[in-house]
């Protein structure tokens, strides 16, 4: 949620800025929202003073020994005209603050201006693509001789789900488990454990209601739930309604999670493979900071999950995205884009996004200023490190020989009990 200080206070500025991502605000139906809620506001202090006074006089005509029927039956009809005023009031305000939810964030200088993802701006690369002597196969050509099923996964459940076994299944988690201990043990992070469903009100505390929700799975029930999207949603919530202490900053979680989309965006593309599941695992990593530390930040996140693709010797390469392919609640966004020798082209397999105080105001999530003594919005970072899904597609196609084999890479063999390769034939 934007500042609604700012909203107030600069409507026009805040158009401007939201225009790059190509979003139209609705300034004139703002501003008369805005005026209408003023002028509620005015009258309901009016008519609230006036009660308040008319109180008092009640009390001093009592004390007086006076009849005070009049001036109750004034206090009765005050009070009637102030709970209406202040209904219209509540009205007004719920509309300000759907329209406030459904708002993208502002975003930062620096992210390059463009329309599409043919406009991101490449940061850095990483690693040589490796010189295959034979045809490089797709992951699903070679998955599927040790252990990836497509056929029993579609017949339980459809479309982009997978069934992994034996040493595949293995090798996914060697790597849910090499992520875990890399951050943890090297980069500061603490583990979380945390919930898979959860109530709407924590998916609109991140941003991915009202404007998403066609891309979740909800679970019919009362309460009602929603199957997470990405561990994102149930970390970030563990800082709602906080007031941290200047000293707790800055916090780092990381937590692996299955994460449910519908994709519903995405009908046609990548329907081959791991690529883009409706069920997939990943190792997030989440940042609570200082306002003036959050940039800082994100180079630091950024970082971490760079780290997990060069020990595992994958290139790739960091790419900012542009106004117009950031996601619609990120200021600022880094894209990691592993090679896939199959595609010849590097595919996204992490993205790391600095929400300045978005997600902040929603959430009530705030610290301590020191050289204020008020509280005030924290800003919340978040980035996969990495998908392990994603991880495992990479791998496969880097790794493979031409008889179809596939070997470890050496950061995960201490996680695969002695396994050098995985062999086509004893998945």
């Amino acid at each position: 949620m934007l500042d609604p200080k700012l909203l107030r206070s600069d409507l026009s500025g805040v158009a401007a800025q939201l225009a790059r991502r190509g979003f139209v605000l609705d300034v004139a139906g703002f501003a008369a929202l805005e005026e209408r809620r003023k002028a509620l506001q005015i009258e309901a202090d009016k008519l609230r003073a006036e009660r308040n006074a008319g109180a008092k006089a009640v009390g001093q005509a009592k004390s007086r020994g006076e009849d005070v029927a009049s001036l109750l039956a004034r206090g009765d009809a005050l009070g009637a005209q102030l709970l209406a005023v202040e209904q219209q009031l509540d009205l007004v305000q719920a509309e300000i603050t759907k329209r406030q939810m459904e708002l993208p964030n502002i975003l930062h200088p620096s992210v390059p201006d463009g329309h599409d993802e043919a406009a991101n701006v490449e940061v850095r690369r990483w690693g040589e693509p490796r010189a295959f002597e034979f045809t490089p196969k797709d992951h699903v050509a070679i998955g599927e001789k040790i252990g990836m099923d497509f056929e029993s996964a579609g017949q339980m459940s459809g479309a982009r789900f997978v069934v992994l076994t034996g040493p595949l299944a293995r090798l996914q988690r060697a790597l849910i488990q090499f992520m875990l201990d890399l951050h943890t043990t090297e980069h500061g992070y603490r583990e979380a454990y945390v919930p898979y469903l959860v109530h709407a009100r924590a998916l609109e505390g991140t941003g991915q209601l009202p404007k998403f929700e066609q891309d979740l799975f909800a679970v019919k029930g009362d309460p009602g739930f929603y199957l997470i999207p990405t561990a994102e949603v149930p970390v970030t919530n563990l800082v709602r309604d906080t007031i941290i202490a200047p000293e707790d900053l800055p916090i780092k979680y990381v937590a692996h999670t299955p994460c449910f989309r519908s994709e519903a965006g995405a009908s046609g593309r990548d329907t081959r493979g791991m690529i883009r599941q409706h069920q997939f695992e990943k190792v997030e990593l989440v940042h609570i900071v200082r306002p003036d530390a959050s940039y800082a930040a994100h180079e630091e996140l950024t970082g971490h999950a760079e780290a997990v693709l060069k020990a595992l010797e994958l290139p790739y390469r960091v790419v900012a995205l542009c106004a117009g392919d950031i996601g619609f609640h990120s200021a600022k966004t880094y894209d990691l884009e592993v090679w896939l020798p199959s595609q010849q082209r590097y595919r996204e397999i992490s993205s790391c996004s600095n929400f300045e105080s978005y997600q902040a105001r929603r959430l009530q999530a705030r610290w301590r200023n020191p050289d204020t003594g008020k509280p005030e919005p924290v800003h919340t970072l978040n980035g996969s490190g990495v998908a392990a899904g994603r991880a495992l597609v990479a791998v496969l196609e880097n790794y493979q020989k031409a008889d179809g084999s596939v070997s470890i890479p050496t950061a995960l063999a201490p996680y695969m009990g002695g396994l050098k390769s995985l062999e086509p034939g004893v998945g």
